[in-house]
């Protein structure tokens, strides 16, 4: 069993106690932790400067029967999950898919979150991050910590969830999409949505070097300067536009983003 001086002990012996970070985790490999991700949330907190961790809310989203083209939607196709989106709400719960740990943050006492409807961000000591987020840069919290020279940490999860990887996607000018959310009773337009992140493991031999890695059994903890990360990431993009896209051959957003250089 572990607990709240175990897990402390794993966080700082990655050395960054005085930089802030983002954070993504995956705690089934743990086994029993006392007091769950609650106890995790505290161990962060108190071996990092500041934490952020996505606390998105895919189920506020809206498919609208018309829109942009290329943006990687079936336009008109989404009625029935229309009718049970939610709209957002600042206390709305973090999607299951994301885990238990950004929930447990959010609902720290510390705790600040921001308002977008879809690609929120909660954080403890981190309040200059988050307030960069805007409605049209979503993921402006993870440049604002790069400015702060800071870290991301992934606790045994793999780059497929690393969404520091799609801020350098949109530095390398790769093509954003367009979503819509309910807030309250209208329907909000979000620009500057991500692509698709199936395919970020490609990355890991190239940014393997930076990467500082704590093992505890079966679980890794990996921590990578962000700014160095975009820098891979935008040089694997600029040698190959392709670079980092999934295989799918059903992702419609990897596919837009191959569409246009098919017809360039």
């Amino acid at each position: 069993m572990l607990d709240f001086s175990d897990l402390k002990s794993y966080f700082d012996a990655l050395n960054l106690s005085d930089k802030p970070v983002i954070a993504h985790a995956s705690l089934k490999s743990f086994g029993y932790i006392r007091d769950g991700a609650d106890t995790v949330v505290r161990a962060m907190a108190g071996s990092f400067k500041s934490v952020i961790m996505p606390t998105h809310t895919y189920k506020t989203m809206i498919t609208p029967k018309i829109g942009p083209p290329n943006n990687a939607m079936i336009y008109g196709s989404g009625e029935s999950l229309n009718k049970m989106a939610i709209p957002f709400k600042h206390d709305l719960r973090t999607d299951s898919m994301m885990g238990m740990l950004p929930e447990a943050l959010r609902n720290h006492p510390m705790a600040t979150r921001t308002s977008h409807p879809i690609l929120s961000f909660a954080g403890i000591n981190a309040e200059s991050a988050l307030a960069s987020q805007t409605l049209f840069e979503p993921l402006a919290p993870i440049g604002a910590l790069a400015e702060q020279d800071g870290w991301a940490v992934l606790i045994n999860v793999d780059h497929t969830v690393n969404t520091s990887i799609h801020y350098a996607e949109k530095l390398a000018g790769r093509k954003q999409f367009t979503r819509w959310a309910l807030v309250g009773d209208r329907v909000v337009e979000c620009p500057n949505f991500p692509g698709d992140s199936t395919g970020f493991n490609a990355i890991e031999e190239h940014i393997q070097p930076d990467v500082f890695r704590v093992d505890i059994g079966k679980v890794a903890i990996q921590a990578m300067s962000l700014k160095r990360l975009f820098e891979v990431a935008q040089g694997l993009i600029k040698n190959d536009p392709l670079a980092l896209l999934c295989e799918r051959e059903d992702c419609d957003r990897c596919n837009a983003v191959r569409g246009i250089y098919a017809v360039g």
